[in-house]
């Protein structure tokens, strides 16, 4: 007995009509702003090895990865991100091409999200690789992209943080701790949960570098973040980064004068292989962010190729469903039918080509008789009726 042949697995959906509109519109918009600054598309594999997300500085757990094996017995993933498997392709492919190189994608990703949660499995993400660059040019120039995208999808209200994950690993390092504590005191500054992080923190010690990770989640806002930060604690490594981060928002904020743009120095993604200036997007009305992305300079030498790297991914569907809320999309009404009866079918279909190359949605009459079509043509609102026989003649 069959009991999953009507439904989709969960976390999926099936998109019709006006919502296929929608993300093909963000998609279109989104793609034009990448090739109009000199972005080339790069499409890999659905189906990757699960090597490719199992290195050092990226590692996905498998069961939050849709698995599966090939003929020869190989472990198999459904891609649950691009940017691995672009700097696979970069270390391969791509590794005598000139740099910098400037790819884009627009594909899908698909991970197993934890029930309960309201996220899907498989989403359409959009997002940009600059490879072999580490310059402030090279940061200002995603984060510039970035903006763009958010500002030209239409989004009535988007906001965009600014941190740099190299200040929360310059800490914690300096701590005799392990690999799980460290990602325990990561998680909780994510979360900002105060609290919990507190208390694993006094557990630990008590002393300056302690006392600046509990105030590391309340450290956003604007330039005044730069001033409290100094205060907290100060060595080359961690003034230089914080001397950075300060020069890209306050370039960025004067880019983007009238942009909701802040810096948050607790923003620290799980994505392990950043390890510098990390970007999140936001957008009214959508609870999680629908944009992340960073510099990942040690990404693409595990593959072989050491380059440095930045780049950012926007959820597409995500955008889409927003941006649906205010604006209407519709699906485009033929402008005419055509009816014919059996003996002049192949000439009905000659008249109809013709109007298609005028730029006419047009349609076939699929009807023994007229009075059909009319019902047909009122319903679909078709203002149109061709009737083809010896002649061809427009009925009402």
């Amino acid at each position: 007995m069959k009991y999953y042949d009507l439904i989709t697995p969960e976390g999926t959906n099936d998109l019709l009509f006006e919502d296929c509109i929608a993300r093909k519109n963000v998609e279109s918009i989104i793609n034009e702003i990448f090739i109009k600054r000199g972005y080339q598309e790069i499409i890999t594999p659905g189906l990757e090895f699960f090597d490719v997300f199992n290195l050092k500085s990226r590692h996905f757990a498998q069961e939050d990865l849709y698995k599966m094996v090939d003929r020869k017995g190989r472990l198999l993933v459904l891609r649950p991100e691009s940017t691995m498997p672009i700097a696979r392709v970069v270390a391969t492919r791509l590794k005598e091409a000139s740099l910098p190189l400037r790819l884009y994608y627009n594909q899908c990703a698909y991970n197993i999200s934890p029930l309960m949660t309201g996220r899907s499995d498989q989403i359409v993400q959009a997002g940009i690789e600059l490879i072999g660059s580490d310059s402030l040019m090279a940061d200002i120039e995603v984060i510039d992209s970035a903006i763009e995208v958010l500002s030209k999808c239409k989004v009535e209200d988007f906001s965009v943080e600014i941190g740099d994950i190299g200040l929360f690993k310059e800490l914690v390092n300096k701590l005799d701790i392990n690999d799980i504590q460290k990602e325990n005191i990561r998680s909780l500054i994510e979360m900002k949960n105060y609290p919990a992080l507190n208390d694993l923190l006094d557990s630990i010690g008590n002393d300056k570098i302690i006392y600046s990770l509990k105030k590391l989640p309340r450290l956003f806002g604007g330039n005044e973040v730069f001033e409290k930060a100094a205060k907290l604690f100060s060595d080359e490594k961690i003034d230089k980064i914080l001397s950075k981060l300060q020069t890209v928002y306050n370039d960025i904020s004067s880019l983007y004068p009238d942009y909701k743009i802040t810096v948050d120095l607790g923003m620290v993604n799980k994505t392990d292989y950043y390890t510098g200036i990390i970007i999140k997007g936001y957008i009214r009305d959508y609870g999680e962010a629908v944009l992340s992305g960073g510099r990942y300079d040690k990404l693409i030498s595990e593959f072989g190729y050491d380059v440095p790297a930045t780049g950012f991914a926007i959820n597409v569907d995500a955008v889409a469903k927003v941006i649906s809320k205010t604006e209407k999309f519709s699906v485009k009404i033929p402008d005419v039918i055509v009816f014919s009866n059996k003996e002049f079918y192949i000439k009905a279909f000659d008249i109809a080509k013709k109007y298609r190359e005028e730029g006419l949605v047009t349609e076939i009459a699929l009807f023994d008789n007229i009075d059909d079509v009319r019902e047909y043509a009122k319903e679909k609102q078709i203002q149109k009726i061709v009737l083809v026989n010896e002649n061809v003649t427009e009925v009402n």
